[in-house]
């Protein structure tokens, strides 16, 4: 396997590892500020982070950095069963990666009490919500995913809608689900610090959600040439 081969799973592990590390470091400096980021900030965290990582892996890997994006293109047949394979496992382990930074770098009384920034439930919702929210939000995204990255004739605005579609749903629903919408930014701090609460709700509800937008505009939205 040369270098080639090797190069979109690469770009798929560095930019969801800085996407992760972007993100809850956020989360992060939030609790070590007492709340002075609060929600806007770690909203354009996230969105811009994803934003500039998004518009510069695209022409090398399509710029998933992200499992249920990866198979909701899977699903529509717009990615292989092997190069998906080989974008999870690069993302997973970009976002662990991340988590271990955080981990070994940030002040560590604030990344112990929100956890490294993984995402949770609010107390104020049950599993079911939480999942569903988490699907909702997804299927937004991967809907701004297709309208201006995978549809041949999309706006060329590289991520930045992408990245705003993040910006809005962390409003949103951050306070509520945390707005995750994406598998390996809650495995990757859950794993590294032990919090693996409400877990289900961070894989099932992006992989339904984005599995639902790739399957609408795959087969009703882009015009059948496309």
């Amino acid at each position: 396997m040369n270098l080639n081969t090797l190069r979109p799973a690469i770009v798929e592990l560095f930019g969801t590892f800085l996407f992760v590390l972007a993100g809850t470091a956020s989360a992060v400096a939030n609790a070590a500020s007492n709340g002075g980021i609060g929600i806007l900030g770690i909203a354009v965290a996230h969105g811009l982070a994803l934003s500039i990582l998004v518009t510069a892996a695209m022409k090398i890997s399509g710029g998933h950095l992200n499992p249920a994006v990866t198979v909701a293109l899977l699903l529509v047949k717009r990615v292989t069963p092997k190069t998906a394979g080989q974008y999870i496992a690069a993302q997973l382990l970009g976002a662990v990666l991340a988590s271990l930074v955080i981990k070994g770098l940030m002040p560590w009384g604030a990344a112990n009490a929100v956890s490294g920034g993984t995402p949770q439930l609010s107390s104020h919702i049950s599993m079911f919500q939480g999942l569903a929210l988490e699907a909702v939000f997804t299927f937004f995204l991967m809907s701004a995913i297709f309208g201006t990255a995978v549809a041949a004739d999309a706006p060329k605005v590289g991520g930045f809608g992408i990245g705003l579609a993040v910006t809005a749903s962390v409003l949103a629903i951050g306070p509520m689900t945390g707005a995750a919408l994406n598998p390996a930014r809650a495995f990757g701090p859950a794993l590294v610090f032990g919090e693996w609460h409400a877990q289900a709700a961070y894989w099932l509800g992006p992989l339904i959600g984005a599995g639902l937008a790739a399957l609408l505009w795959e087969r009703v939205l882009l015009p059948k040439n496309v």
